[in-house]
């Protein structure tokens, strides 16, 4: 059984990137603590980008979890196929935010390739990344344990690189390739709901009233073709961690 969605409110998107924040070092800290390691799955954007900053001004500060960042795995839901050093690249604006901060060691980092890179299809690159995703996972799993995976959403509902309408919302891989994008870069790669899905804990972080419609229909579950956001979940949480302006059209739903 899907388990029923938290949903968080904060005032504002700067209160909401300090919670989840902290929720996110606890978090990983409390799996260390079963596991010995924890692995995270990252996002982009404005609001996942302002949670890695704070994920990194809290491991400078006296907290009480803290992370041993050489034992944790990083992964992407989702990337754009450009060359390695553009802005555009989710990878890169993580790697400022925090993973050259707290000293992640290199092995452990697992982007998603560029498109100056070794492959120059994305098609390629995404079946080399299925290919680590396997090989990090436990004998009969196509994906290593996630103990929490990162997603944002669009005004129109779509997550990672999963947009209404496209025929990513339809694919049962666990990445591929997605062209023609409506949001640019046009050609990305992402995970798909067969790998979403299979995290402990998915966590969307939204923010902006822009995104308000999307939440309210998101929340309660939809249609993947429709409302890729409302098809996503964990197995053993899901959690919609939202400012005042993201949750503000919850009560019309």
């Amino acid at each position: 059984m899907t388990p029923v969605p938290d949903v968080v409110v904060e005032p504002d998107a700067d209160r909401l990137a300090r919670a989840v924040g902290e929720a996110l070092v606890a978090r990983l800290a409390a799996a260390q603590a079963v596991h010995g390691t924890a692995s995270v799955v990252l996002t982009g954007g404005g609001i996942g980008i302002a949670v890695l900053e704070q994920v990194a001004a809290l491991a400078e500060e006296p907290v009480r979890e803290r992370v041993d960042w050489t034992a944790v795995d990083v992964w992407w839901g989702d990337e754009r196929f450009v060359p390695a050093d553009s802005d555009e690249r989710n990878e890169r604006g993580a790697r400022r935010a925090l993973l050259d901060r707290v000293g992640v060691p290199e092995e452990r980092i697992h982007a998603m390739p560029p498109s100056d890179g070794r492959f120059a299809e994305p098609e390629d690159a995404a079946d080399w990344y299925t290919g680590q995703l396997a090989a990090a996972a436990d004998p009969g799993r196509s994906c290593p344990r996630f103990d929490v995976l990162l997603l944002g959403i669009g005004p129109e509902g779509h997550t990672a690189s999963i947009f209404p309408g496209s025929p990513a919302a339809r694919d049962e891989r666990p990445v591929f390739a997605v062209h023609d994008c409506p949001k640019p870069p046009p050609t990305r790669i992402s995970l798909g709901f067969s790998a979403i899905n299979s995290a402990e804990e998915v966590w969307l972080v939204v923010s902006g009233e822009g995104k308000a419609d999307a939440v309210a229909r998101g929340v309660g579950g939809a249609d993947p073709d429709e409302l890729p956001a409302g098809a996503v979940h964990g197995t053993r949480a899901t959690r919609w961690l939202l400012d005042e302006a993201a949750a503000s059209r919850l009560g019309s739903r």
